[in-house]
């Protein structure tokens, strides 16, 4: 059962400037007043009733709490503290200052294979460590996928964002139709019981970007998109991968695949020539390797467009529906967004 604490998040903590915002509530830089330590508040908003639009279930919040407390890892962000009042919950965590890695990579000239080698094995670390607890994330996508300190030397990975994630039962057949369609493996599109190989799927696509600048299975429309996950439709165009290694196309291979059971593992993916070369042959093709950075750039002004649109589309839908649950309180069923 995760710990909250029943005291005011202020009696402990300065509340500064906001950070970010989302469906459900706001991220805020916060003083700690005992040490002047700075870390993000997650103020999320409770739903109370069946007509509150912009809130969670409190189970929902402590299921995410519940995984977080259970990953300590320097990979994975850390929880301090949690506090808990009628209308919100508020997760004390580490301050992530250097936004979003895709982000970062972005502002470089050039990035050769192995730089950004190193910054798949940090991610690979610590979606093993998650997965050698049972949990899957289920949301992997570049958004989640931040950097503590982009001015560091060598730059830490930090995964965030576990609102999706399981903690898997030993016997439990667990389900979830969840998740960012370009980036969710076959069975959750099947609704079939799911494991941690969907995350693997989802390293297999965030590679292949990172890689070409491209998205293996997006299409026009989101059902276009899941048409080509569950067909496993994609390939390596001979223009976006001239400069990719053989041994990086034959990763993405081994987790682009269909059965979840023959997908490499996190631990099996860290031990991939690609990763960690058999060869010094290997080694010397892939260091002499890159990104396909022009068409990783356009990607990137893409993906940051499309959210700031979504951002907008999603707002003005939540007050219509907010308009339409004042004026329709026998039909609560109407007032629940589907966002």
């Amino acid at each position: 059962m995760a710990m909250f604490k029943p005291e005011n998040v202020e009696d402990l903590y300065e509340i500064g400037e906001v950070l970010g915002s989302g469906h459900f509530g706001e991220v805020r830089r916060v003083r700690e007043l005992a040490t002047g330590t700075l870390w993000a508040g997650k103020f999320v908003k409770l739903r109370k009733t069946s007509c509150s639009l912009l809130g969670l279930e409190r189970s929902r919040v402590e299921q995410e709490v519940e995984v977080i407390q259970a990953l300590q890892h320097p990979n994975i962000v850390t929880l301090k503290d949690v506090f808990e009042s009628r209308s919100e919950v508020v997760l004390i965590l580490e301050i992530v200052s250097g936004g979003e890695l895709f982000d970062f990579i972005a502002e470089k000239e050039m990035l050769m294979e192995d730089e950004a080698i190193e910054f798949m094995k940090q991610i690979l670390d610590g979606l093993g460590f998650m997965h050698g607890k049972n949990i899957g994330h289920f949301d992997l996508k570049p958004e989640n996928i931040m950097l503590s300190d982009k001015k560091a030397p060598h730059p830490q990975i930090k995964l965030i964002d576990f609102g999706l994630a399981h903690h898997f039962v030993p016997g439990e057949e667990y389900k979830s139709t969840s998740g960012t369609p370009q980036y969710i493996a076959p069975e959750v599109i099947n609704s079939e019981p799911l494991g941690t190989a969907a995350d693997m799927w989802s390293i297999g696509v965030i590679t292949y970007i990172l890689l070409s600048g491209m998205s293996p299975f997006q299409g026009h429309t989101d059902e276009d998109t899941l048409r080509n996950v569950l067909a496993v439709d994609y390939e390596f165009d001979t223009q976006c991968f001239s400069t990719t290694s053989s041994t990086a196309k034959d990763f993405i291979q081994k987790l682009l695949v269909k059965n979840p059971s023959d997908r490499l593992t996190a631990e099996e993916s860290l031990r991939h020539p690609w990763i960690k070369p058999l060869t010094r042959q290997q080694k010397v093709n892939r260091n002499r390797s890159s990104i396909n950075m022009k068409n990783f750039k356009k990607f990137n002004a893409r993906r940051m467009w499309k959210r700031s649109y979504n951002m907008v589309w999603i707002c003005n839908r939540l007050v219509r529906l907010k308009l339409l649950c004042k004026g329709s309180s026998d039909a609560p069923e109407s007032c629940t967004p589907s966002v």
